[in-house]
């Protein structure tokens, strides 16, 4: 590739919302700006949920291929903004869930620019289009706290953060932050000590600034508007398969009936298919003899290719997104994962390791757990995947939850009602806690000569959170114990909004971030404990 002529016009600079395929190079943007500072950087699944969160308030400056510049802001009530309050708290842990579509302030999570381009007023462009969006959306303002990176040389001198906020607001001290945002247009508000505890140089303190919306007076109700940044459809249909488990002559027939249940449930129009857990391991039916644990996982890997090709020509045929139930996997490295493959029906496909395999997975099949957990993006907005005994973890809910899955399948395979029931319950508190929609799908039947998979129990079903806005039971569709079938239910995730928003509780909302939250390691240590830059 040739090098860009010298007299060639420099690349365009662009400011533009934010999009998923900006994650890594966001990510990166931010260890370079705060990897000098006390404060470390933002890990993707974090950015990833700001994104799913509220993408209007999103932002990027773009430089060629080059992001130079974001800006992270949400939606709050006033009452909530305009008192005392900390970082990790208002944004949810760095997540941006707290956004609330029918708050009335917009809420300055963060702003951070490549150091390398000082001087194209980068800042001050990404501040014009958070003004844009408060006036676009009629809120009555921006709220945030903004960092005192100078205050820790400063304090001595002026003996308290308020005396040294006043000698900045009465011009005798320029600050390079508050006086910036000054400049803009904010007032100060006061002071908000211990707004993030990490930021050394600000002495965990923060300057509590308003923007007032000059186009919206501040006793003024806010017009209720319907916008929620995509453009999803109003009722999602989902179809979970209790599965029946028999023997197969061959692994044509086992598609057979597989492609018999997608066919079955696209025809009457649902949007998500959800099989169960370990349901492929009916192919060990074919040989009719019994294989050790290894020698059965080694035999299903030998179907791999043939099943995801086939899963994923069902979902393009038949227009419907498939939640492939699970799958024992050889990976390169030797271990064994039980995978849970999703096939949208664009013929992506992704794929997502149950992370807590069972005592009895570790005996039988030598299964080991995955260290990944992400939601997936489909045609019908973000959902996650909890394969059985992952359910029973509320950690991994709440984190899918705070990246913006509205929809948690969980495919189980459970032997007698006991296990079933601690999958069930556990399912129905995830619904509840976190305001989500969870469907359930199992197997039933059972496979005499395959090692344990003797006997299968299911109640398969379609949970909701408990209030007004959905079935009075928190059940939207249950299915018949031990018998093979199928259940349908129409979703409204407006409903979801609804009741976080304005629910009878409000258990999303009312989490006190300031004494707990979900932090994910993945293995390696990494990511924003919370923080913002200048806001």
């Amino acid at each position: 590739m040739s090098k860009r002529n010298a007299t060639s016009p420099p690349p365009r600079l662009v400011v533009r919302n934010a999009r998923l395929d900006d994650v890594p190079a966001i990510v990166a943007l931010s260890e370079k700006v705060y990897g000098a500072s006390s404060l470390p950087g933002y890990p993707e699944a974090m950015i990833r949920g700001q994104i799913r969160n509220f993408a209007d308030g999103m932002f990027v400056v773009v430089r060629g291929e080059a992001v130079i510049g974001y800006c992270a802001t949400f939606i709050i009530d006033g009452a909530i903004a305009l008192k005392r309050h900390t970082w990790l708290e208002i944004t949810g842990g760095g997540f941006a869930a707290r956004h609330d579509p029918d708050g009335d302030y917009l809420y300055g999570m963060d702003v951070f620019v490549d150091p390398d381009y000082r001087g194209l007023r980068i800042g001050q462009r990404l501040y014009n289009e958070r003004k844009k969006l408060c006036q676009e959306w009629r809120l009555k303002g921006i709220v945030f706290g903004g960092r005192l990176p100078t205050l820790s040389k400063r304090i001595r001198q002026y003996g308290s953060v308020e005396a040294y906020v006043e000698a900045v607001r009465r011009r005798a001290r320029r600050d390079p932050v508050l006086t910036f945002q000054l400049r803009n247009g904010f007032d100060v508000l006061g002071v908000l000590p211990g707004y993030l505890p990490k930021d050394h140089e600000s002495l965990g303190h923060a300057v509590h600034l308003l923007w007032r919306n000059p186009q919206v007076p501040e006793d003024a109700a806010r017009e209720r508007t319907k916008k929620y940044g995509a453009h999803l459809p109003d009722t999602i249909r989902v179809a979970a398969v209790q599965y029946q488990q028999r023997r197969v002559a061959s692994f044509e027939e086992f598609l057979s009936i597989v492609e018999y249940f997608v066919d079955v449930t696209s025809d009457y129009r649902s949007d998500f298919v959800v099989f169960p857990e370990m349901f492929t391991l009916q192919l060990l039916s074919i040989g009719d003899q019994e294989l050790t644990a290894r020698e059965s996982i080694e035999a299903l890997t030998q179907y791999t290719p043939r099943l995801l090709a086939a899963m994923r020509d069902m979902a393009i045929r038949y227009n419907i997104n498939i939640i492939g139930g699970s799958h024992p996997v050889i990976a390169e490295t030797g271990r064994v994962e039980n995978i849970c493959h999703v096939f949208l029906r664009d013929g992506t496909i992704r794929s997502q390791a149950k992370i807590h395999p069972t005592p009895n997975e570790e005996y039988w099949w030598a299964i080991e757990g995955g260290s990944r957990l992400a939601p997936i993006e489909t045609d019908c907005g973000t959902i996650g995947v909890l394969i059985c005994y992952d359910a029973e973890f509320p950690e991994l809910a709440r984190y899918l939850v705070d990246q913006g899955a509205m929809i948690l399948f969980v495919p189980f395979c459970t032997d007698e009602r006991q296990g079933y029931l601690r999958v069930r319950y556990c399912c129905q508190a995830r619904a509840v806690e976190n305001q989500v929609f969870v469907v359930m799908a199992g197997n039933v039947g059972n496979l005499p000569r395959v090692a344990n998979m003797d006997i299968q129990y299911a109640q398969s079903c379609i949970l909701t959170p408990c209030d007004f806005a959905f079935a009075r039971d928190g059940v939207a569709a249950d299915s018949t114990p031990n018998s093979e079938m199928v259940v349908f239910a129409d979703l409204r995730l407006e409903s979801l909004r609804m009741a976080r928003n304005s629910g009878t509780v409000k258990n999303l909302r009312d989490r006190r971030h300031d004494l707990y939250r979900v932090e994910w390691f993945g293995g390696v240590p990494t990511g924003k404990a919370g923080g913002p830059g200048t806001a």
